[in-house]
């Protein structure tokens, strides 16, 4: 039985769902929508190939590599974590959460850019002002931040997911200083510097004219309405979760393998398309550990709804790194940090050379009998025509 994929319930049902929001929807979305139900289909060109051993012939297709297609990630993440390697501490990693309340959610959704960039300061600002705090763990960190936009259901929750060493450099640069064992920054610190942080940073957005409204927000362009709404918000704890330390740095690309090129579903959860809707596998995290996991069935315009509310803007990073981890400086601050760790914890990282020396992998390997095929031959993509003019 053939596995259902995203890419179906777009092909089949996606003209009519675009032909019905005519005008609504974001250049962006009509892009992913495209790349989606063309993906791995012989519109995108692709290969013939040919068996070394059994001579068998198949095509490969190729993939459209958007970062919103399930069916790309999975390369798209290995890529990224052979970079990663690299960058690996020989130390505990720590995973810490942080979650837009419900209110400011309702803003980002007509504000992606700009209030999903805020999350990621005041995060990132956060986690490196509380460690440098000589009562707390007086270092600097580095930080990697992964956004998600989504819920299991597909609803709109924008929330960060940092993975941090659980430790930095000495504010001098002398030394490394760990965090105590099992224990990292206390959470409650975190939630309320990353509150005040967040709420200055969206105010700022506001008076700058940086935030749009509609609807039922749409009185929030008003200074004094914008105030009120925020008021309730510094009285209530913000969601900020500190996880236990992963088990061991190989476990911490492992978790980064999952997380970091995750969409907002997977094919692999979807069971049926048909009459009803689609329906989908979810997690209820409200739920009993043991009734966690659970079935849902939308419509088919709403599964296409939500899915693509978490199309992200253009040029958007939903990776970044902050602290000793920055892009301009990380090369420079993990050697240092290697030299302050233990020869063997440095013999414990990954190691980058000798790739020369590993026996070569074939791209593609035959379905029949798993021998190295070779391409045959190529065969381009299908470049759509715009109709002709007339005079």
């Amino acid at each position: 039985m053939p596995v259902l994929e995203v890419a179906d319930i777009f092909r089949d049902h996606g003209t009519a769902w675009r032909d019905a929001r005519s005008g609504h929807l974001s250049l962006g979305q009509l892009k992913v929508m495209s790349a989606i139900e063309r993906c791995r289909s012989a519109a995108l060109g692709g290969h013939v190939l040919c068996c070394k051993s059994c001579a068998q012939v198949q095509i490969a297709y190729n993939s459209c590599r958007n970062r919103h297609c399930p069916k790309c990630q999975g390369s798209a993440a290995r890529r990224w974590l052979e970079n990663r390697q690299a960058d690996l501490l020989p130390v505990d990693y720590y995973h810490v959460v942080f979650t837009l309340p419900a209110p400011i959610s309702d803003i980002a959704y007509h504000n992606k850019a700009v209030i999903y960039g805020l999350l990621f300061k005041a995060a990132a600002e956060t986690l490196l002002t509380i460690a440098a705090d000589p009562k707390r763990l007086g270092a600097r960190l580095g930080v990697t931040a992964v956004l998600h936009t989504w819920g299991s259901a597909l609803t709109h929750h924008p929330h960060l997911h940092c993975i941090v060493p659980g430790g930095g450099l000495s504010l001098d640069g002398q030394r490394w200083v760990a965090c105590k064992p099992g224990f990292f920054l206390p959470v409650r610190v975190l939630s309320r510097l990353f509150r005040r942080l967040l709420l200055e940073k969206l105010s700022t957005a506001h008076h700058a004219g940086q935030l749009q409204f509609f609807g039922t927000l749409q009185h929030l362009a008003d200074p004094r309405d914008f105030a009120n709404y925020l008021e309730p918000l510094r009285q209530i704890d913000w969601v900020v979760y500190a996880k236990r330390p992963f088990a061991g740095p190989e476990a911490v690309l492992a978790y980064l393998s999952r997380y970091t090129h995750r969409v907002a579903i997977a094919n692999s959860r979807l069971i049926a398309c048909d009459e009803r809707g689609v329906t989908f596998k979810w997690k209820d995290y409200r739920a009993k550990r043991r009734h966690r996991y659970k079935t849902m069935t939308l419509s088919i315009p709403e599964f296409i709804r939500r899915f693509l509310i978490h199309v992200l803007p253009a040029g958007f990073h939903r990776i970044r790194h902050y602290g000793l981890f920055a892009n301009h400086t990380r090369v420079k601050y993990v050697q240092r940090l290697r030299q302050l760790l233990s020869d063997d914890a440095v013999d414990a990282t990954p190691a980058t050379d000798g790739v020369d020396d590993q026996p070569a992998t074939s791209t593609y390997t035959c379905q029949a009998c798993g021998a190295p095929m070779i391409i045959i031959e190529t065969f381009v993509k299908q470049i759509p025509r715009a109709p002709p003019a007339f005079s």
